[in-house]
């Protein structure tokens, strides 16, 4: 438990310095990697955001060994609430009033997903076939990148209303949903036999290929996604994502059984139900800026 509410600061945390930062910098553009690493890497304070986000994923690790993947993805999203606060105080970035009805029905959604688990009755998995773990993850990395490119040709169309992210959202999260099983699948492989056997064990696995594509793919992504829009709302999406995919997939591609109580089960498909549907109706868009009034026309004397 300890280390997932660290994992939750350390993410918030690297994700609003890692806005900070990119609010100072020229607009990047995930097209041009090699530009965009060179832009952020110039920066110290996205490099302190990308530590703290690599001291999170450190923490994850450890939450992964001790818990049942539904359990650390609701500790995990109750982060969002640090997250947003943090965006209001340091970005000075405001949600609207059904952004934050969207935010809280997300975080009663997970709520329900935490309520569904006992203690002592739910089983931590430590291994998963290959080739099943490859079936989930290869078309889902499709799926994201798919939808990212989408969403970047639709935003360049002229007089196209400001996105508020969500497109964005969803595909970086598919992306980190697919890291998420690679770590749950490294922290398995950590358990068995001695360190040589771990490591041998690890890079065996197809666990490490997957977390350097996402790695790659997820912070060029991510980067241009946080300059275009607000983190506030941007990384909610994305962590919602990432938590329904692991917790769902997660727990059947790990061999996690669901709860047999009808109570328990009710509540864990009920939250998964209900965090969707959010994510379905929320507001695609921003509102367009208000126009400045037009000026008076001088009447002249006939």
């Amino acid at each position: 438990m300890a280390a997932a509410l660290l994992a939750n600061v350390l993410y918030s945390s690297g994700f609003v310095l890692e806005k900070k930062a990119l609010a100072a910098l020229p607009e990047v553009d995930f097209r041009r990697p090699a530009q965009l690493l060179r832009l952020v890497l110039g920066s110290p304070l996205w490099i302190g955001g990308s530590l703290s986000l690599a001291a999170g994923f450190g923490a994850q690790l450890a939450v992964y060994r001790t818990l049942p993947i539904a359990a650390a993805q609701g500790i995990f999203v109750s982060g969002l609430v640090l997250l947003v606060l943090l965006s209001a105080r340091l970005l000075g970035e405001e949600t609207t009033g059904r952004e934050r009805y969207a935010l809280g029905a997300i975080l009663l959604a997970l709520l329900m997903v935490v309520l569904s688990l006992r203690e002592g009755s739910d089983t931590v998995s430590r291994s998963a076939p290959y080739p099943l773990i490859l079936t989930v993850c290869v078309p889902s990395l499709a799926l994201g990148v798919w939808l990212y490119g989408a969403a970047e040709r639709r935003a360049r169309h002229r007089h196209r209303m400001p996105t508020t992210g969500v497109e964005y959202g969803v595909a970086v999260g598919l992306l980190y949903g697919v890291s998420s099983l690679a770590i749950k699948g490294v922290s398995s492989c950590l358990t068995a036999g001695g360190p040589g056997g771990a490591v041998l064990g690890v890079l065996h696995s197809p666990y490490p290929y997957l977390l350097l594509f996402t790695g790659g793919f997820g912070l060029v992504m991510s980067q241009a996604a946080l300059q275009r829009c607000r983190a506030s709302l941007i990384v909610p999406v994305c962590t919602t994502v990432t938590c329904l995919f692991t917790a769902v997939l997660g727990t059947l591609s790990f061999g996690e059984a669901l709860p047999h109580e009808p109570l328990r089960l009710g509540l864990r498909l009920a939250g998964t139900a209900l965090a969707v549907t959010v994510l379905l109706t929320m507001p695609k868009h921003d509102a367009a800026p208000p126009q400045p009034p037009a000026p008076a026309k001088e009447l002249t004397p006939p």
